[in-house]
This record gives structure tokens, sequence and C-alpha cells, in this order.
């Protein structure tokens, strides 16, 4: 819960800021991800030549800690040696920044593992258990409790289980005392807390930790941990009051000793568990163990744990409150509530924010669903912790939730397919093909949905499928270039829409029987608030609340100021702003993605082109001779080609016309530039041409029925290979130029083919498949395609570039590293090496289609830099009319 308190460092938005103080010390390379306390950083290790994870505890918490009390607990910790325990390198405070350091490990966590697998072999359940086992047995016999055991913080290396943030946990609340509550943070996860912690019991013993092993293991054996529920309220209560079914009821084969054991470690009282982690794991290991050991162990303590046993009625009783206490945010709130504001942030976002209509929001306000920086979905529900991918969801733009919150919709690019999938994932449903584009969408209770052609018109289909209905088009009489945004009002009569052109972005109400557009007010996007306000955000990044009579649809009153923070991106086109029935208020707090174009050396030193030139880019493409670069970014709501002589030359403007020209590419002689375009609003996207040098319009190159969406040429200029369809079915074909052939296929499926990239001597190409389940990088023979295919990447790549010389090939691997594949000589295509040149995580990326430019000699690279953004943020305003009417008695 991101409150600030003025005590502590400002909120870490970039590592720049921490690695300013750290110097001297330690090189921030990027952010590895986020936790519950920290964010953590693989940095270099200055003196020891070493890699790092370097942790800075949130801003929140550090503000209730002293620096000093920290430093000095943790360092209890620093001399605990043990095989299967990650160990401390380093802890302090800089420039008002705690943080600690441990080993970097180049491996996976078992969450990770168990997200992938669900449920682990027996045998491997154990393993892993058993050395946690010991490293607690071995921690425990030195005062140390982890107090936050979990599949987080189990790291896998090399099949080797190591334990991370070994007493964290306890160092964190001893610095803090009785203020952990100012921080609105909770130590510990709900599934795996044992009861005790669960109920904030002070002294906390090595038991707890044994209760929270147990737990791990039970949900690498069942599948799940033992304890679930729709809610933190729910898990907690069954925690404290209900036993953990056994083990065995979700899978058979669990054999009679381990189940037992783990009942064991489960029992509700501390008392009643095994007294240290070597039992536990001495239990697993004993065939001969069985429930009359547990039994019999408990018999032992039955006399003095009466006083534990009378207290759990209590406990159940206490728990709601304290529930309410480290998780109020979470409840819906009524009227009556305070108004409140908290942030949450969004593992997986885009950096600069979420994108273009990314957020939507149940109409109970219980659940957020997100665009991932990949392609695909994210669904994180405001009872749990953690966020999980909507399975199924490919290359989503403008998500909108159904109005009984169990699916939601969105489009698979532009101009894509508007499709419908379960928010528990499945198999897309196509309700539209071929003609949507994802700048919003709205679900009425009706049954219909209103989303946004490819020509930027309103229309309406039924969510069971349909012919689509045409409801309104801009009134380019009046200048009116598209659509954007829709929010159907509660009558089912009208519609709020965003119009772009001329001038300033504004807001419209569009009547549905007649199809008339009438100006409500300016505004990038809206969302009407039942019964009586509509919530408008502004390209300035403010944030209003309208006073709204929906059945007459005008305002009523002056417009009221809620907030200056809301995100804005580039064009005016963001829809990430929403309203809960419930009555919160959910918008994107990150910022517009600005970039900076930079030259990258092998090494992932950069230089800027020029440090004046910022822009919000969609392509790139570097001319034949090198001095000059065409580039797609976003003007005034679209997307324009423009050329820029290198470095610091001129910047001018080529393509006019339609709402969308992009990802440029030069013809061999470097006479021609030809991009991708919606200008001809009778005929699908196509591919455009003009003079390099200007002077005269684009002309259409080629076109086939379904939209091209991507293209590149030979060297030779004989052959163009593009990419056409759109979601659900991307092909790759060529097609030989100034012939009558017809198109060849290259990577053509039922899967998703795109990025296409010829080899300097034409006789391979380069594409990226989802055909595995996840993208990776293939490579086929060119163009007798059919012949071969050769898988470069293993763990998932996008983004394909050859090298000039030919003999190299570049792609982005999952983690966002460029990675170097350097290939053999000769005709034939075989790979020599592979090699992580750096980390590609600073520069914009495009799923679809590769948005970087190797330089002459092949020692360098062209990248859009990230300027600006952070970590994604949600914003929630709960009860924000209570704000209003603060601000109106002023």
């Amino acid at each position: 819960v991101g409150r600030h308190h003025p005590r502590g460092p400002p909120p870490l938005r970039n590592p720049d800021t921490l690695a300013a103080v750290l110097a001297d010390r330690y090189r921030i390379e990027r952010e590895l991800g986020q936790g519950g306390m920290a964010t953590v950083y693989l940095a270099e290790d200055l003196k020891h030549k070493r890699k790092v994870a370097l942790k800075v505890l949130k801003p929140e918490l550090a503000a209730v800690l002293g620096a000093e009390r920290f430093v000095q607990e943790i360092t209890t910790t620093a001399a605990l040696q043990h095989p299967h325990i990650l160990p401390l390198f380093d802890s302090g405070e800089a420039g008002g920044f705690l943080y600690y350091v441990m080993p970097f490990i180049d491996g996976e966590t078992l969450r990770a593992k168990l997200d992938r697998e669900t449920q682990l072999g027996l045998d491997e359940s154990v393993k892993i258990t058993t050395a946690v086992a010991d490293a607690l047995d071995y921690a425990h016999r030195h005062g140390v409790i982890h107090r936050d055991i979990k599949p987080e913080n189990i790291l896998l290396h090399d099949g080797r289980p190591v334990v991370a943030d070994f007493g964290i946990a306890l160092a964190v609340s001893a610095a803090a005392g009785g203020r952990m509550t100012e921080t609105g943070l909770s130590l510990g996860t709900p599934h795996y807390m044992s009861p005790e912690q669960a109920t904030a019991e002070k002294d906390i013993s090595a038991r707890s930790d044994i209760y929270s092993l147990a737990s791990v293991l039970y949900e690498m054996l069942a599948g799940q941990p033992p304890h679930v529920g729709g809610s933190a309220q729910q898990i907690i209560m069954k925690i404290i009051t209900e036993p953990a079914p056994s083990v065995t009821t979700l899978r058979k084969s669990v054999p009679p000793n381990i189940a037992a054991a783990v009942a064991h470690a489960l029992e509700k009282l501390p008392a009643d568990r095994f007294d240290s982690a070597a039992k536990f794991a001495a239990a697993l290991a004993d065939p001969a163990y069985g429930p009359e050991h547990a039994r019999a162990a408990g018999a032992t303590r039955g006399r003095a744990g009466w006083r534990e046993r009378a207290a759990v009625p209590l406990l159940a009783l206490m728990v709601p409150l304290l529930a309410a206490a480290i998780w109020g945010w979470l409840r819906p709130v009524s009227g009556d509530a305070p108004f409140g504001r908290f942030d949450i942030a969004l593992a997986g976002a885009f950096k600069g924010g979420i994108g273009y209509g990314g957020l939507a929001v149940s109409p109970d306000g219980r659940s957020i669903v997100y665009q991932d920086a990949g392609e695909g979905l994210y669904l994180r529900r405001r009872d749990e912790l953690v966020a999980k991918p909507i399975t199924g969801a490919r290359n989503p733009n403008g998500v909108f939730f159904a109005p009984d919150g169990s699916s939601v919709a969105y489009v698979t690019g532009f101009p894509g397919s508007l499709v419908v999938i379960p928010v528990n994932g499945g198999v897309p449903r196509t309700i539209v093909r071929d003609s949507a584009s994802g700048f919003g969408g709205a679900w009425s209770s009706d049954g219909n949905i209103y989303y946004l052609s490819a020509r930027h018109e309103l229309m309406r289909v039924s969510a069971a499928g349909g012919e689509p209905r045409l409801i309104a088009r801009p009134d380019t009489t009046r200048g009116q270039k598209q659509f954007g945004a829709p929010d159907v009002l509660p009558s089912g009569d009208a519609v709020l829409v965003t119009i772009y052109g001329p001038g300033p972005p504004q807001i419209g109400i569009v009547d549905i029987a007649t199809g008339v557009t009438t100006v409500l007010a300016p505004g990038v996007a809206a969302r009407f608030s039942a019964p009586d306000f509509v919530v408008i955000g502004r390209e300035t990044g403010e944030l209003v609340a309208l006073p709204f009579d929906a059945r007459r649809r005008r305002a009523t009153g002056p417009e009221v100021p809620l907030s200056d923070r809301m995100r804005i991106a580039a064009g005016g086109s963001v829809v990430s702003l929403t309203i809960s029935k419930s009555g919160d208020l959910f918008y994107d707090a990150g910022s517009t993605q600005q970039s900076t174009m930079v030259r990258v050396d092998r090494a992932g030193h950069t230089r800027p082109l020029d440090p004046d030139w910022k822009e919000v880019f969609s392509g790139l493409a570097r001319s034949p001779d090198g001095t000059r670069l065409a580039v797609s970014k976003f003007v005034d709501g679209r997307d324009e080609v423009w050329v820029k002589v290198l470095d610091r030359g001129p910047l001018s403007r080529l393509s006019f016309g339609g709402i969308l020209s992009y990802r440029p590419a030069w013809s061999p002689d470097g006479r021609t530039i030809t991009f991708i375009s919606d200008r001809d609003p009778t005929r699908p996207s196509g591919l455009y041409g003009i003079s390099a040098a200007g002077g005269r319009d684009a002309e259409r190159l080629f076109g086939v029925d379904a939209p091209i969406a991507e293209a590149v040429w030979s060297r030779d200029g004989r052959w163009l290979v593009y990419r056409s369809g759109s979601g659900g079915r991307r092909d790759i074909y060529a097609f030989k130029w100034g012939t009558k052939d017809p198109p060849v296929p290259i990577a053509v499926s039922q899967f998703e083919e795109r990025a296409p990239d010829l080899s300097s001597d034409g006789n391979f190409v380069a594409y990226v498949s989802d055909e595995s389940g996840r993208s990776e990088v293939y490579v086929r023979p060119f163009p007798d395609a059919a012949s071969a295919k050769w898988a470069v990447s293993t763990h998932g790549g996008t983004e394909p570039r050859w090298s000039l010389a030919g003999r190299e090939l570049f792609y982005r691997n999952a983690a966002g590293d460029l990675v170097s594949v350097r290939l053999a000589s000769g005709p034939a295509f075989a790979i020599l090496e592979e090699r992580t040149l750096f980390s590609a995580l600073p520069f914009q990326s495009d799923n679809m289609h590769s948005m970087y430019e190797v330089l002459p000699g092949d020692q360098g690279f062209l990248f859009p830099r990230v300027e600006t953004g952070s970590v994604a943020k949600v914003i929630i305003v709960q009860n924000w009319r209570k704000a209003v009417e603060q601000r109106r008695a002023q």
C-alpha cells in the first residue's frame, strides 16, 4: 500500500536514484522484481567483481524503521553459513534508502516452478523440503527464525534449493518495534502463515517456520496450499479455525508417512507440531512414520497446551478485526467509509504504465485485469498478493469486463479480432474478425458489446456473435478523425466516447438510435459513475468529476478536481481509467513513455543520437547508407512516419492521411520508404511507399484481402516478405516483386507467426512463432521455407534481427536480454554459440515487430530508450465522492 511517510526516502521510481548514492560500491544493472517488502535489483559488486542481488526496502517500510536499528538487527543473520541458506553480503543505509545485499542466483524460484508445473513429483517435493528443513534446523539452532517461508523465498540453483531472506522479516519486525502497522504491510504471506502469525502473536517460535514449510510441501504435492479462499480474511479464518484437509484427498498417491508428517507439521497449536525441522525431515524419510507417532508426540504435551486450545475460539473472533487492520484497503467501501487513496504495483506491466486501454476492473471492484509487457493479460484479485497470467490471452489491446465479471473482451491488434476469454483462462472466442481496433470497448448489461472498427467508427455487436452494426462515424465535416474509449450509459441509449480532432480531444455523447454526437467536455477518457457523475481524464494529467444528468445527457454543475497524477499516454488515446459499480475509482499512475534514440554498443553502453530528441516511437528503420533514420511516432493521436538526418540533423514528416502510418522500411536503394497504413478506409491496411526525399503523396504498393501489418525487403530488392492477418491467425508470406506470381507461404499455420527478417544473403528468414505455447525465434530457408525449420531460442524469444554480415542473429529473450547467436559460415544453417550481450529492459520493445536496428559493422545497435516511467501502478480511490463533497464545501 503506497503511503509515503515524510521521514522516509522518496519513492524509488528510477534505479538511477539509488545508483547515484551507491555508485562507489555497486553498479545497478536492472530491476529483477518486487516483493512485499523490497524491490530487487541485479547489481555488480565493484569491489569483489561479482553479480549480486541488491534489495531496497519499500519507502513506506523504511519510513518507520530506524536505519541504525535495522542494520543492527540484520547483522544477526550475517553469521549464518549453510549450503542451503543464501548468505548476507552487506547491508546499510544510503541516501535515506535501507538495503541489503545477497548473492545473485541465476535460476528460478520455487514459485515460478509451481506456476509452470502446478504439482511436483513426490521425490522432488521431499528432496526440496528436506533441504529447506536442514537449513531451518541450522538457523533455529543459532537462534534465527525465518518467519516468511514461502515458494517465492526458495530459489532453485542447478537443482539445489537455497533459502533467501533469512531473518529479514525478523530484522524488520524488530527494528520497527510496534510500528509495523504504520507501513500498511504485513510480514508473512497468508497462504503460508502459521496460526500464531495470523493472529499477530508476539512470540513466534521455530515451529512457525515448520508450519510454513509444511504448507509449501502441501502445495508441491497437491497443487494448492492447505487453505485457500476468496479473500485474505477467509484464508486467515481457515488457518486458525479449520484443520487442513489431508493431502491425500487431493493426491491419493502420497505415501502414508508423508501425509502423516505433513498433518503433524500443520497442527494448529505450535506445541502439537514437530519440535524441530530435523524431526520433520526425518519423518518424511521414514516409511514407518504414521499418525500414531504424531498422536503420541502430542499426548505428552496435552496438559501443557490447554490454554492454547481454549484460546482458539477467541482468536477466531479476533480474525476479522486483525484482517481489517492489515488488508482493510482490499474491501469494497460503503458510502459512509472515509476517502482513501492507495496504489498497487503491477508485476509484469509496461514500465512506463499500462498502455492503451490496458486496465479493466470487474464490476464488483474485486479484480483487476491488465496488459503485461509482452503479449498477454494478468489477473490481479484485490484479495490476493500475486497477479496471475490469464492462460490463452494473446496480444491484447483495449481490455474490458463482461457485466457479470466472468470474462473479459479485447482486440488482438490493429486491425484485429474482437475476442472474449474467461478471466480464469481458456480458449478465446472470436466475436468479430480482422476489423476492430483496440482503443477501448464497453460491454452493456443487455449483452451487446460496443467497440471501435478499424475505420475508427463506433460499432455494436452481440456478445454471442453475429453481424456488427454501425452506430456512429466521426463527423469529418467538423474535422473529427476518430472515436475512442466507449462507455455505455446505464440507460443503454447513449455511449460516452473520446473524439479526436480538430484540436484537443473531447468527450462526446453518441445517441445510439440516431448516431448523432454532441460534445460534453474536454478530455481523453471518461467513465460514468452512477447516479450523477462523469469522471474525466485530461491531456494535462488532470482528473475531474463532472456532475451529470444521464437522462438529459448534460452537465449539472461545475467540475471538481480529483487528482493531477493520472497517466496520459501519447496521443491522448489512453483509457486506463475505470470505475467499479461499488464506486471505487481506478486509474493508471504511470507516465507517458517517451523515448530517446540511443546508440548501444555490444557491452550495453549507450550514447544518445540527439539528447533533445524525445518522442513516443512505434517503429524505426535505418537507411542503407546509415545516414538517415525513418521512424514512426505518435503525433496528435496518429502514427506518422518521419525521417531524421543522423545524428543531430533535421527531422521531417513524410506520411499524411489516415490514423496509423507505422513500421517503416527502406527500399534497398534508399530512395523509397515503405510503411503500413490504414489511409484507405475502403480497404484493409496495406503497404504504402513514399519518396524518402518527400514531395509527393504515398502510393499503395501492395495489398491482399487480409490486412498487412509488417513488411521487409530482401537486400537485392527482389523479394518482399510480409505478415498478414490478425489475432488468432497471423501468417508470413513472400512476394516476388515485379511479377504476377502468387505470394509464397513462408510460415503459415494455425499458430501466430510474426516479426520476419531476411538474412543479408537472402538465404534464410527468421521469425517468431508461438507454436510451442510461447513466443520463440525460428529460422527457415528462403524462399523454399517448407524444406526445413530450426528453433533458435528455447526459453522465449522475440524481435529477431540479422547482422549485416549475415553470420549472426540477434533476438530478445524472455528475460529482456539481447542475445547474439553466432552461426557457422557456409550455405548450411548451424548455431556455433549463443551469448547474452546486455539487458535490453531499458529500451522500448514490440512483441509483434523488432524495435531496434543493427549498425554498420555489427558492433552496435539503435534502440529507443525509455526516458520516463516506472513500475506500472494503479491508483485506487475509495469513496472519491467524499473528496468531491469536501471540495465542494470549501
